[in-house]
Parts: structure tokens; sequence; C-alpha cells
């Protein structure tokens, strides 16, 4: 649980494992598969980040389905991040929020979050990333870095080049998202991510997502412990 003690910035430094997937839940309607299901796949497959993410629910669908995953959770040493809403994050007593650029600044976002909670700030061009580097973002993402058809409308892709900008611009944990699958994780990676986000990628028919989850794990380079 988290101490109430709002305003201030996260204690230290936030470290990220190289996976980070988003449960998003128009991907899982979609897909036909259940949330709980899902997230028992990913906790059981060894993930220690999420990040849920739901465009269309209400308030009440929300909180229920964060109350769902964080019940699944409950245990694992694990950092369960909400999309969008910090007001949401704090209630339902999660570890984070993470904000795009339409979803309000950073420190608006402190002020509504117990003291140890995070903030990541989604980034699409160089100088968004140095705004949200000296805005205080916990970490921050860059993409999207491929074609990706799990967002509609998305902003233009920056690819690996654009990963190695942000890389450039930034000491903060560098995630990056967008169209990421198998096949290129190692490449971004390997041009200055220390995390990549997925969504898609992670519902593959016939084969179980927590495979898929091991797979990726397999498919990049280990995180350097410090």
């Amino acid at each position: 649980m988290h101490q109430d003690n709002r305003g201030r910035i996260a204690p230290r430094p936030v470290r990220l494992p190289r996976l980070y997937p988003i449960v998003d839940a128009e991907t899982l309607a979609r897909a036909e598969v259940s949330l709980r299901a899902f997230a028992q796949e990913l906790r059981d497959a060894g993930v220690t980040l999420l990040q849920y993410r739901d465009k269309l629910g209400d308030r009440d669908q929300i909180l229920r389905n964060a109350a769902a995953i964080a019940a699944v959770f409950r245990g694992v040493d694990a950092t369960l991040v909400l999309n969008d809403s910090p007001e949401l994050a704090s209630l339902a007593s999660w570890d984070g929020v993470h904000l795009g650029q339409g979803d309000g600044d950073i420190a608006n976002a402190r002020s509504l979050l117990p003291r140890n909670c995070i903030v990541g700030y989604s980034t699409h061009t160089p100088q968004q990333v140095l705004a949200a580097d000296a805005a205080g973002a916990d970490y921050i993402a860059i993409g999207p870095v491929f074609a990706t058809a799990t967002k509609q409308n998305h902003e233009p892709v920056v690819g690996l080049d654009g990963v190695r900008s942000a890389r450039s611009l930034t000491t903060k944990p560098l995630v990056a998202i967008g169209g990421i699958a198998l096949d290129n994780a190692a490449s971004v990676i390997e041009a200055g991510a220390d995390s990549v986000a997925i969504i898609g990628a992670l519902f593959q028919k016939g084969v179980r997502s927590g495979d898929l989850v091991h797979a990726f794990a397999k498919a990049m380079p280990a995180a350097q412990r410090q």
C-alpha cells in the first residue's frame, strides 16, 4: 500500500524490466479473452510491470477491472500502472500512472498520487522527450517505433532512429512502443530502449500469452543488474 504523501517526487530512480505488457481492454474484447485469465497468464509468466488501458470504459468499469488485476497480482512484487488517470490510479491503490500528450501534466499527476507512485509519459518527438525529461517523468515512452494496428490515428512512426534520438536526449528509463514483435524487439533494445511495451504481440492464435512472454524474454538481451 502507498503512503499517502501527495505531490512529492518518486523517491528513487525507476528500473524497468525488458518487457512492459499493456493490458488493453479493447484488444481483450476483440480477442474474446477474459481480463482475469490474461492477467493470470502474465503473472504466471513472471511479468513484473504492466499497464492497464481502457479508453472506452467508464470510471466504475476501470476501477472494477483494476481491482481484478490487482487481486491476481496480490503477493507478487509487480508494478501496476494505470493509463490516463492519476485520480483513478490513486483510488485503485495502483503504483503509478501513464500519461499521453493530452492527459495533463506531470506535476498535476504528482499532486493526485501518493508519494511512491511513478509517472510515465508518452512522447513522439525529440522536443517532447526533452519536455518530459525536464518535467520529471519517471520513465519516458517513445513511439510508435513501427507501424501498429493496435492504436488508431497514431502519431507518425519514429523508427529505430527515433529510439536512438530519444536515448541521446535523456538518461531516464526509456520505453519503446508501437509495432514491436518477436522479430524486432532485440533491435529496439539495441537502439537504446530499456524496455518494450507490447499489446497485440501477446495475442497469437494457438499460442498462450504466457509462452509469448517467455519468448520475448529470450529474444532480447538481458537487462543489466545495478
